[in-house]
């Protein structure tokens, strides 16, 4: 798993953290039961602070993606089914937002926009 941190981004360190470990559990490429890397081994390596990536950690296991298991470090969850659909869903909700405002701006209608996704769809 690879992290990667964005000092320019208007988003808190630890959410960047918190959110590209959400979305390898998600795409599978964390599994069940994996054991994340140690709090200050993810910190030494993306040179972060410690309380970072605690709360990183924190809001993962808070949420039911990890759990801390005491003296042996963060494990992977089972996947939540429900859970990786509602964020499938977001996903879909976000490109589609960006399609229906960039449809707007340039006067595309309504219907010309659902042609285009019925078409998109069946190939």
């Amino acid at each position: 798993m690879k992290i990667v941190i964005s000092n320019r981004s208007g988003v808190p360190i630890y959410e960047q953290v918190k959110e590209q470990i959400k979305e390898a559990i998600f795409s599978g490429e964390l599994q069940e039961d994996k054991l994340l890397p140690s709090i200050r081994g993810l910190a030494r390596e993306l040179k972060i602070s410690v309380i970072t990536t605690t709360r990183a950690y924190s809001d993962l296991e808070e949420e039911g993606f990890v759990v801390n298991v005491q003296g042996k470090g963060c494990y992977v969850l089972p996947r939540n089914t429900e859970l990786a659909r509602e964020n499938a869903l977001h996903k879909v909700e976000d490109g589609l937002m960006t399609a229906i405002a960039a449809a707007k701006s340039d006067g595309i209608p309504k219907e010309e926009v659902a042609k285009l996704l019925e078409m998109l769809w069946e190939d």
